[in-house]
C-alpha cells in the first residue's frame, strides 16, 4: 500500500526504511477467508483495504453513522439556515504520514482531496512566536537551525541547559528509546534537560498536548520519539497538509466508494456487543445491533478490533471466549486520556486577513490551538463569502475530568479573544461544541504493558493508535501503520502476500550525533 510521494509535488524522504512482511507461514487457503472489522476509522478502515486487495472478504462494523472513527464528520442545520459539516476537530496530514497517505491515494491517486498549509505558528501568551517554514529540510541542521533562530531559544539560557540530558533527544531509537526513558514522563526529561522555559513550552509541550494529555501524564518516549519523526528522524519536518473539504466528502466518501469496489461491505450504525465462538464452519460469531434495535450474527474467520480504547475495552469484556487471561487483562489497563473540547463558531464577521489558517498556543489555562477554517476548507470559504464572516475553531486538549462543560467553553472563548482581540466584537451566527474522552493515554511506564498488534488468538489482531507497534510512528499514522500489521498478521497465516510498511528511519540517522548522545549517557567511573 506504499506510494512513492507523500504529497503533491513532495518526494518521500529516500531514508524512509521499507519493511517487508513476513513470507507467508502456509499454502494459500482455498476457500476466501472472511474477515469482520470492528471500527471504521483509519486503523479498520486500512486494515479493510489491506485485506481486500488481497482477495479477502471483508465486512466492517461501525457504531457511527459515518465512517472515520476520530475524523469523521456529519452535517448540521445553522440558525440561518444554511447546512453545515461538523467535525471533531482540525487534524494535520504531516508528510511522514506515509501509511495513512498511502490509505488515502486508493480514491485519490494525486491527494488532491489535502492541501498544503504553509507554516505552524506557535505563539506564547507572554508574546513569543516562533515558526517552522524556511527550516532546512535535512537533519540535524533543521533542529540546529530552529535553536539558532528562534527567539525561545535566547543565548543566556542555552548555557543553563543539561547536555548529557539532552543529547538523549539525539540517539532516539525504536523501541530502544521506549526501555531507556519510558519510567520517566515528558516532564521529568523537559525538567532534566533544562531547555529554556519558553522553549520548553512552545517547541515541546505543545506537542506533548498532542496526544490530549499535560507532560506529567505522558511518557518520556512519546516525546523523544515525536522528536525524532519530526525533527532528527526525516527531512519531512512540520510541513502538513489538510483536508480541502470537510472529512466526509474529501476522504471518507471516495474511500469508501473504492472499499465497495473492492466488495468490503460497510455497515454503519451497527455497533459490535459480542465477538464469540462461531458455528458454520466460521471461527468466530460477531454479534452486532443496529440503531433500530435489530440484532444480527455475522460469521467470520478472523477479527480485527479496531475500535477506540473504550470500546476496545467493553468488547473484550463482553466476549469472554477471546484471547487468554493475561491478554484480557492488559486490554482492560488500555488507559483513556483526559477529556478535550472542540469549539467551532460561525461568526458575522471575519477575523484579520493576517490570521494564519493554524495557531497553536501556549502558555493558555486551557487553549491549545485556533483554526480559521475558510482559509482552507471550501464549504467554510464558501460560507465566509456569503455572509461576510468567519468559521473559527478552538481547541483545548487536556481539560479536568468532570468540568462543567459551559464554564469551559466560555473559559476558552475568553482566553481565544485574548489571542485574536477582534472575537470580541463578533457575534456568533451559531455554534458548536463536542466534548470528548476517547483517546488513548500513554503514560509513564505504560509501554511494556501496551497491547501489540497480535494477540494469543492468531486470528484476533488489534489495531488503533493506542497500540504497541515497535516503530517510530504516532498519531493518525499509528492507526494506519497498526492496521497494515494487523492486515498482514492475517494474510501470513492464510499463505497470502503481505504489504510493505514505511516508516522514518527507525533510528538517528546521524551516527556521530548517536556516538555523542552513547558517550554522554555512559556509566562514569571512579
Amino acid at each position: 500500500m506504499a506510494a512513492d510521494t507523500t504529497g503533491p509535488g513532495r518526494v518521500r524522504d529516500p531514508l524512509a526504511e521499507a519493511l517487508a512482511p513476513a513470507p507467508p507461514t502456509g499454502p494459500r487457503t482455498a476457500s476466501t477467508p472472511r474477515v469482520a472489522v470492528v471500527g471504521g476509522g483509519i486503523a479498520g478502515l486500512t486494515a479493510a483495504c489491506a485485506l481486500a486487495e488481497r482477495d479477502v472478504e471483508v465486512t466492517v462494523f461501525e457504531s457511527e453513522p459515518s465512517l472515520g472513527g476520530r475524523l469523521r464528520g456529519w452535517s448540521t442545520t445553522l440558525a440561518d439556515g444554511s447546512t453545515a459539516t461538523m467535525t471533531r476537530g482540525f487534524h494535520a496530514f504531516f508528510r511522514q504520514y506515509y501509511n495513512l497517505r498511502a490509505l488515502l491515494r486508493r480514491a485519490d491517486p494525486a491527494l488532491e482531496g489535502l492541501v498544503a498549509l504553509p507554516d505552524y505558528p506557535l505563539v506564547h501568551r507572554d508574546g513569543p512566536r516562533d515558526r517552522f517554514a524556511g527550516l532546512p529540510p535535512v537533519p540535524p541542521w533543521n533542529a540546529a537551525a530552529l535553536a539558532a533562530t528562534s527567539p525561545s531559544f535566547p543565548a543566556r539560557d542555552l548555557a543553563r541547559v543539561n547536555v548529557p540530558a539532552a543529547l538523549q533527544l539525539l540517539d532516539v531509537d525504536v523501541p530502544g528509546a521506549y526501555e531507556r526513558l519510558d519510567h520517566l514522563s515528558s516532564r521529568d526529561l523537559l525538567d532534566a534537560v533544562r531547555f529554556p522555559p519558553r522553549a520548553r513550552h512552545l517547541a515541546f509541550e505543545v506537542f506533548t498536548r498532542s496526544f490530549f494529555c499535560a507532560p506529567e501524564r505522558l511518557s518520556a518516549a512519546e516525546l523523544a520519539v515525536m522528536f525524532h519523526i519530526y525533527f532528527l528522524g526525516s527531512s519531512e519536518g512540520l510541513a502538513f497538509d489538510v483536508p480541502r473539504s470537510p472529512f466526509p466528502r474529501a476522504l471518507w466518501n471516495p474511500l469508501a466508494a473504492h472499499l465497495a469496489a473492492l466488495g468490503v461491505r460497510l455497515h454503519t450504525s451497527h455497533a459490535v456487543e459480542t465477538v464469540a465462538p462461531g458455528g458454520g464452519g466460521h471461527r468466530f460469531s460477531v454479534r452486532t445491533r443496529d440503531t433500530s434495535g435489530a440484532v444480527a450474527s455475522t460469521g467470520a474467520d478472523a477479527v480485527v478490533l479496531a475500535a477506540d480504547p473504550g470500546g476496545t475495552r467493553g468488547l473484550v469484556a463482553a466476549s469472554p471466549g477471546l484471547g487468554d487471561g493475561p491478554w484480557r487483562d492488559r486490554v482492560a489497563r488500555i488507559e483513556t486520556a483526559p477529556p478535550f473540547l472542540v469549539s467551532r463558531y460561525w461568526l458575522d464577521r471575519p477575523v484579520r486577513p493576517h490570521r494564519p489558517a493554524f495557531l497553536g498556543t501556549a502558555g493558555h489555562p486551557s487553549l491549545d490551538n485556533i483554526s480559521v477554517l475558510e482559509r482552507y476548507e471550501d464549504e467554510a470559504r464558501a460560507w465566509a463569502r456569503r455572509t461576510g464572516g468567519s468559521v473559527v475553531e478552538l481547541h483545548a486538549y487536556a481539560l479536568e475530568a468532570g468540568g462543567d462543560p459551559g464554564a469551559e467553553r466560555r473559559a476558552l472563548w475568553k482566553q481565544a479573544c485574548a489571542v485574536y482581540p477582534e472575537l470580541a466584537g463578533a457575534r456568533a451566527v451559531d455554534s458548536r461544541h463536542e466534548t470528548r474522552a476517547d483517546c488513548p493515554l500513554f503514560p509513564p511506564g505504560g509501554y511494556r504493558d501496551r497491547c501489540g498488534v497480535r494477540s494469543p488468538d492468531p486470528f484476533v489482531v488489534v489495531a488503533g493508535d493506542h497500540v504497541r507497534t515497535d516503530l517510530p510512528v504516532a498519531l493518525m499514522e499509528r492507526a494506519a501503520t497498526s492496521g497494515l500489521l494487523a492486515a498482514n498478521a492475517l494474510l501470513e497465516r492464510w499463505g497470502r502476500p503481505g504489504h510493505t510498511v514505511w516508516t522514518v528511519p527507525r533510528r538517528g540517522r546521524s551516527a556521530p550525533l548517536r556516538a555523542l548522545a552513547r558517550w554522554a549517557r555512559r556509566p562514569t567511573r571512579r
